[in-house]
C-alpha cells in the first residue's frame, strides 16, 4: 500500500474524511484491488481511531469498491465485467426513463442549468482531477434526474449512484474519451431542447452503451 494522508474537510464529520481519503485512494490505485484493508494499519497510518476506519469501509462495501472476504475481512474489489454490465444494464433503463420523462417536463430554467453543467464539465475535464471530473458529470446528470419530477425514480437512481461510480471514474480516466463524453452531453442537450424523446432515449442510449463498451475494453486489456 502506498502512502495515503488524511484529506481534511473540518466540516465532514471524521468517519466521512476517513472514507473520502480511502474511496480516492482506491480509485488512483494507491490501494489495489485485492489488497486487504486492515483497520489497526489504517488508523495508524491515518491517525485516527478504528471506529471512523470501521464505518468508513462499510461505507465504501456499499460503493461496491471493497467486498468482505470470509475469514480475512475486508478487501478492494476487483472490477469484473460482470458487475460492470449488472450495474450498466440497471441505470441504462433508468437514465432512458428520465430523458424521456424530462423531455416532457423540464423548465426552461433547468435546460439553461443543463448547458451550464456540460460547460462546467468540459472545463474540468481538461485538469486532472478525476474527483471534480466525475462530480460535473454527475451534476450534469443529477439534473435531468430532477427535471422528471419522479421521485421514485429519483430515489433510484441516487441510491444507484454509489453503484455506478467506479465505472464513471473508469471511464473519465481516459482522456481520449473526455471530448466524446462532452459530444454526447450536448446531444442529449439538443435533444431535449427539441423535445424529442425518441432521439433522446437513443442519445442516452448510445451514452451509457459506450462507457460499458470503453471500460469493458480496458478491462480486458488489464487480463
Amino acid at each position: 500500500m502506498e502512502e495515503i494522508k488524511l484529506v481534511s474537510d473540518e466540516y465532514l464529520p471524521l468517519r466521512d474524511v476517513v472514507f473520502r481519503t480511502l474511496r480516492e485512494a482506491i480509485l488512483k490505485g494507491k490501494i489495489k484491488p485485492g489488497e486487504r484493508l486492515m483497520e489497526i494499519q489504517l488508523a495508524k497510518k491515518l491517525g485516527v481511531s478504528r471506529t471512523p476506519v470501521r464505518e468508513a469501509i462499510r461505507m465504501l462495501e456499499l460503493e461496491g469498491l471493497v467486498t468482505m472476504v470470509p475469514r480475512k475481512g475486508a478487501a478492494v474489489a476487483a472490477i469484473s465485467e460482470k458487475t460492470l454490465r449488472d450495474v450498466l444494464e440497471v441505470r441504462r433503463a433508468l437514465e432512458e426513463l428520465s430523458v424521456m420523462l424530462a423531455c416532457e417536463r423540464m423548465t426552461w430554467e433547468q435546460f439553461e442549468e443543463l448547458r451550464a453543467a456540460n460547460t462546467r464539465f468540459a472545463r474540468a475535464a481538461e485538469g486532472e482531477d478525476i474527483t471534480l471530473i466525475a462530480k460535473t458529470d454527475e451534476d450534469f446528470h443529477d439534473i435531468i434526474y430532477q427535471s422528471t419530477g419522479n421521485d421514485k425514480l429519483i430515489l433510484l437512481l441516487n441510491q444507484l449512484r454509489e453503484q455506478m461510480y467506479r465505472y464513471r471514474v473508469e471511464h473519465i480516466k481516459m482522456k481520449e474519451r473526455r471530448s466524446i463524453l462532452i459530444k454526447e452531453h450536448q446531444e442529449i442537450i439538443d435533444a431535449l431542447r427539441e423535445r424529442n424523446a425518441d432521439i433522446a432515449v437513443a442519445v442516452m442510449r448510445k451514452h451509457i452503451n459506450n462507457q460499458e463498451i470503453q471500460v469493458t475494453k480496458k478491462l480486458k486489456e488489464k487480463e
